[in-house]
This record gives C-alpha cells, structure tokens and sequence, in this order.
C-alpha cells in the first residue's frame, strides 16, 4: 500500500511547487494512473514516493515504511521502471535481472521465475544472454521491467512505460499490469495514453501544476477521459 500525504516539493532556485500538497492513497489490489500534461508534475512526484528527490513537505509510506526514515526498508518494497529505460548496457539480459534481484534481495526461485517464466511471456527469453547494448528500444524496455519486478515488490511504479513497446507487447503490459495489482500489489503508472489508462486503471488522478486536480474512480462509472483531460488542462484565463 502507497500512502502519499501532503507532498509538496520545489526545486532549487525556483518559485513554483512541481508538486504541492499532493495527496493520494493506494490501495493493495488497485492500479492508478497519474494522469497531466507534459510539465505538470508526473515525474516529480513519482521520484518523490521511490526516494531519489528529497521533498520539503509531506509524509510518504510504502507499506508502512517512511520513505525518508525508514528508506531502505521502504525501497526494498518498490519495484521502479523509468521513463528511459535505464540499465546496465554492458551486462546480459540474465546478469541484470539477477543483478537486480540481488539489490532488493531475491531469492534464487524469484530470479529463476523472472528469467524463465516472466522472459518467456514477455518475449525476451531467446535474448538473456545477449549483451543489452545489443538489444533494441523495445528490449531494453522489457528487461527494465523485468529487473523492476524481479523481487516481487508490493509497489511497482512504472513511469510511461509504453514508450518503444508494440502494440502486443503493450497489450500483454496492460493485462500483467492487472493481474499483478491483483496479486494484492499496489501499482502506479504515469501515462500520456488515455486509452491505455482507461484499459489498465482502477482509478486516475489528474495532475495540473503540481497539483491534485481531480481524482476519479473508474469502477464507479464509466467516463471520458479525454474529454475530462482536455477540461482540465484548459488555458487558464488571462
């Protein structure tokens, strides 16, 4: 379970909140996507939850873990995909996975099952002993998303993760995103694809400015999420 309160975050030298008074709760067995334009925050706050930018205000717990007080024992829950895809270029597709169980303390089955089971179903399996600099967009997005969950973390946070993935693969990523949350794991995802979202989500948060501008329960009713994106992020009256 994420418990976000209060979060509100500026950077150095600047004016402005990227995030400010931020608050949401997710639940085990729920997936919510953090929804806004380009600018608006998506990004902050997802590097807030998993500890790598320092916030000002606020309180963030993984599962209880503070993630400023108790950090370690909180990251050790997260389970974290970028939005570039970033990995371990000079090692195998196999040596990363296990690598990164390693980090979050896997055991051998779990790393067995990441590189058996979920390569196989991701369509990666006949390239685990290639060097990943050799692998293309899409691959090396696949074993980032291998490594981020390779310990079976009760959080997985997945920032735009469909970007260089196909049309299957990203369908296969919806429908694991949805059993994974249903594995009673928490998951959030920022995305700028509404028909993604409205596929893979329990419940969507708007984000304008850094703010939290409305928040809506998809299994209560059935709505228009590009219409109500594009309600959101009107131009602001001058």
């Amino acid at each position: 379970m994420l418990s976000v309160k209060g979060l509100s975050k500026k950077y150095a030298n600047s004016d402005r909140y990227s995030a400010k008074n931020v608050s949401f709760t997710v639940n085990n067995g729920e997936v919510v996507g953090l929804v806004g334009s380009n600018g608006a925050g998506k990004s902050t706050i997802i590097k807030s939850i998993i500890g790598v930018l320092p916030f000002q205000e606020g309180k963030i717990e993984i599962d209880g873990f503070d993630i400023v007080k108790q950090g370690e024992q909180a990251k050790r829950h997260i389970g974290y995909v970028p939005d570039d895809h970033s990995v371990y270029e000079k090692l195998t597709g196999r040596e990363y996975i296990n690598y990164m169980g390693s980090l979050y303390g896997a055991t051998k089955g779990q790393k067995q099952y990441a590189t058996d089971v979920l390569a196989k179903k991701f369509n990666i399996d006949y390239a685990l002993d290639m060097q990943i600099a050799n692998y293309s967009h899409g691959m090396k997005q696949k074993i980032c998303i291998l490594g981020a969950i390779v310990h079976n973390p009760s959080l997985w946070i997945l920032d735009e993760p469909m970007v260089g993935l196909d049309p299957q693969t990203m369908a296969l990523l919806v429908k694991f995103i949805k059993d994974y949350a249903r594995g009673n794991k928490s998951v959030v995802f920022s995305s700028h694809s509404l028909e993604t979202v409205q596929k893979a989500c329990d419940v969507v948060i708007f984000i304008k400015h850094g703010e939290v501008v409305k928040i809506i329960d998809l299994r209560k009713k059935a709505v228009d999420l590009e219409k109500i994106f594009m309600q959101v992020n009107e131009v602001d009256d001058v």
